[in-house]
């Protein structure tokens, strides 16, 4: 850690001096912005409290998407932040840069990167447990779980801003009652409550990454919600695994918290049970396993349009934890460039489903009403098995630590719009 993260820094910005806000002076975390209403066109800025500073006040114009910052690696990062912790800090206030700022609320947000491929790893052992426990209670996980990163490849085109509203896919599904499938509209619509770790500096076709080098190529970590069609994936899973089920949209928060940001809030990777097998060579690292992992507190909230109309506030319907990933940010690079695949600047590597070892913990609907059979209580009468159209769900993340200022991720929110 360095001076960027000093718990006694103060910002000019007095909304971030607000214990509560996600963007202290010490968070700093990367977006794409323009004025609401505005033809500019969109470009780079930080989140300090309730405002947007426009990265040119540093001179520094990135076009509409962060790529280029995300290709330029650790040096660059880790000096960027330093330049704009002081031009924000009490004793680096210049009557001149206050132009720079925009309100958030009158700031349009962009996806932070073009995303040009999507990964989704399955890390939370809870999570695999739970699901695997309902298809097979004899042996809920699969052999290779614990060998490997079980991932699988997303669909890029359709990973969307915190805010756009999610279509109800249409899809073949089909009962064990049924003597063939049927097409329509989902009815077991859940969401997911993840991490995204965009990359930077990609590697070349043919060229793996080790474990020890991984974070390098991280430029940092967003909220993410992959939206999961529960119906349409088990009649479609089996023999390549998640397709439509899961390509209609993936949701992931606007700010991109850097891994420098993080650094207060590390703890050890996952502690494995004695009799699990270690880490094959190329997936550990020393350094890894003790400082590997990220204490990130993750929410997602419950709105439906009844609560909206009668001023309710949002149910949450669970709280849990990054801690809880069976594998680290690390080891997922490592793996996902093992074989020689290049990883390009932007990329998107989802971590799974974070569930934890409680009730409460877990991560999707699928979980917590097991299937849909024990829906979910809400105010005012109205239960949930899954999602109804109406419904905006919305997943936040914070990190809080003894001695250190507390920061947030802001919100990856979306709102379900009825099936075309």
């Amino acid at each position: 850690m360095n001076a960027t993260h000093n718990p006694d820094l103060k910002s000019w910005v007095e909304s971030a001096n607000d214990p509560a806000s996600d963007f202290p002076i010490q968070n700093l975390p990367f977006g794409v912005f323009r004025r609401k209403g505005s033809s500019e066109l969109p470009r780079g800025g930080v989140a300090i409290g309730d405002q947007v500073l426009d990265l040119a006040a540093l001179g520094i114009k990135t076009g509409p998407t962060l790529n280029d910052l995300a290709a330029a690696g650790r040096p660059a990062w880790r000096g960027l932040r330093k330049r704009l912790s002081k031009l924000l800090s009490v004793k680096g206030y210049r009557k001149k840069d206050a132009k720079y700022l925009v309100p958030m609320k009158k700031a349009e947000l962009f996806l932070p990167v073009a995303v040009g491929d999507y990964s989704d790893f399955y890390a939370g052992i809870h999570h695999a447990m739970s699901i695997g426990r309902m298809l097979r209670p004899d042996n809920p996980l699969l052999p290779n779980y614990k060998w490997l990163p079980i991932g699988y490849h997303g669909r890029a085109s359709s990973v969307v801003v915190s805010g756009t509203p999610v279509t109800r896919p249409n899809g073949q599904t089909k009962s064990a009652e049924e003597t063939q499938p049927s097409f329509g509209p989902s009815k077991r619509l859940d969401y997911e409550v993840e991490l995204g770790f965009v990359i930077g500096p990609g590697n070349a076709l043919g060229r793996p990454i080790g474990i020890d080098d991984a974070e390098k190529h991280i430029f940092g970590v967003v909220l993410l919600n992959d939206w999961s069609a529960r119906d349409l994936q088990t009649w479609e899973y089996q023999p390549l695994g998640p397709f439509l089920a899961k390509s209609f949209a993936t949701t992931i928060s606007p700010w991109i918290v850097t891994l420098e940001a993080l650094e207060p809030f590390r703890c050890p990777a996952f502690e494995r049970a004695a009799d699990d097998p270690p880490p094959v060579p190329y997936l550990f690292s020393a350094k890894d396993r003790q400082a590997g992992g990220f204490a990130i507190r993750l929410e997602m909230h419950l709105a439906t349009q009844a609560m909206k109309k009668n001023k309710s506030p949002a149910a949450r319907l669970s709280t849990g934890s990054s801690r809880d990933a069976y594998w680290t940010a690390a080891q997922m690079v490592a793996h996902q460039s093992s074989n020689g695949c290049n990883l390009r600047p932007g990329d998107l590597l989802g971590s799974g489903t974070l569930s934890g070892p409680a009730p409460e913990n877990a991560g999707s609907m699928m979980e917590l009403t097991l299937g849909g059979k024990k829906p979910l209580p809400l105010a005012g009468g109205e239960t949930r098995g899954f999602l109804a159209d109406g419904d905006e769900v919305t997943q936040r993340g914070r990190c809080e630590r003894e001695g250190a200022v507390a920061i947030g991720f802001g919100e990856a929110a979306g709102v379900i719009r009825p099936a075309r």
